[in-house]
């Protein structure tokens, strides 16, 4: 992800686009006029990143444009509740319904949306409070095993720095193994710049969610494969980039010098993948899945990894428990007196 270059404790964020208009040119309705609204609110007053703004915009005008809503939106919460059950239906060929984690969103979208419109007097009935969210299902991740880790990493570029013969493989291997080695979201890994990096600290300065910063270690074979990177074919390349290089420039770079792309970084990741034969499994956001397990399969304290992976809330890093049980077996059968 892009991000223009910010002092140190300030947001990375490249500028929050402006709400796009809701309804067709002189067509515009009373509900689109307070979405409009909050969407500026949500821009100027809390800074939302233009993505989150742009998927709040795109969920409040799919329930404008929905049969009823612009009639009855501000008087009764039937028109948000006869909304999200007509999107909750799935398994119709024509109308799929949405899945539960987007049915959720989009109701805290449109709770948010009322929370706003009551509290600056669009509406005089709180229908907020009537509205529920659905309930969050707990997606547990699967992650790769240790030798899947392994054979995914070499895939993508060889067993030794040295060994990777071309630039891009370069790249792509270092890219993985920082994956991996600091279970970063594949957003933060392409948002770290030079200045964020201490090879001699062997730790990364991280820039998560909410722009909350944290410093995450790195192990010795990241920070190898790192070091060949960056003396390697990495000045050449930045290089092509206009200047200024802003912090030092991005540490992962496009053949043209700029940022490199989720999209490059993804079929980094899946071609790897191909080629180890681990195909549809395997996704960036496998290796922090995997970087997590391995973690407590070793051993490592709950809340030292929740803090490793930036998660605001311990419940969240408690997903990966359910994957430690053989770690469990293993402990409880070497320290129980009766076991």
């Amino acid at each position: 992800m892009d991000r223009a270059a910010h002092p140190a404790g300030s947001s990375r964020s490249n500028g929050a686009a402006r709400p796009p208009a809701l309804g067709a040119p002189g067509r515009r309705t009373a509900l689109d006029d307070a979405i409009h609204a909050y969407l500026t609110h949500l821009r100027v007053e809390r800074g939302l990143a233009p993505a989150t703004l742009s998927a709040y915009a795109a969920d409040l005008a799919d329930f404008s444009d929905a049969r009823g809503s612009a009639r009855d939106w501000a008087t009764t919460p039937e028109a948000a509740t006869r909304y999200l059950a007509a999107r909750a239906r799935r398994g119709r060929p024509t109308d799929p319904g949405l899945a539960p984690t987007s049915l959720r969103r989009r109701a805290a979208a449109i709770r948010g949306f009322y929370r706003f419109a009551f509290g600056e007097d669009l509406i005089a009935v709180d229908i907020a409070a009537h509205l529920d969210l659905p309930r969050q299902p707990r997606l547990l991740p699967e992650p790769l095993s240790v030798g899947e880790t392994v054979a995914l990493l070499e895939a993508a570029g060889g067993d030794d720095p040295g060994e990777a013969n071309h630039p891009r493989r370069l790249r792509e291997r270092t890219l993985l193994e920082v994956l991996y080695a600091a279970g970063l979201r594949i957003s933060e890994a392409l948002g770290l710049d030079r200045e964020d990096l201490s090879t001699e600290g062997g730790w990364v300065r991280v820039i998560g969610k909410g722009d909350k910063e944290r410093l995450v270690p790195l192990g010795d074979v990241a920070l190898r494969w790192l070091d060949a990177w960056l003396t390697g074919p990495w000045p050449a390349i930045v290089g092509l980039a206009p200047p200024p290089h802003p912090r030092g420039g991005p540490i992962f770079v496009g053949d043209r010098g700029g940022r490199l792309s989720r999209q490059q970084a993804w079929s980094a990741v899946k071609s790897a993948a191909r080629t180890c034969g681990l195909n549809e499994r395997v996704s960036p956001h496998s290796l922090r899945h995997s970087f997590a397990t391995h973690l407590l399969q070793g051993g490592a304290d709950l809340r030292i990894v929740q803090e490793l992976l930036g998660h605001a809330s311990i419940t969240t890093t408690q997903l990966y428990t359910h994957l430690t049980g053989e770690r469990i077996r293993e402990v409880y059968a070497r320290s129980h007196p009766r076991a």
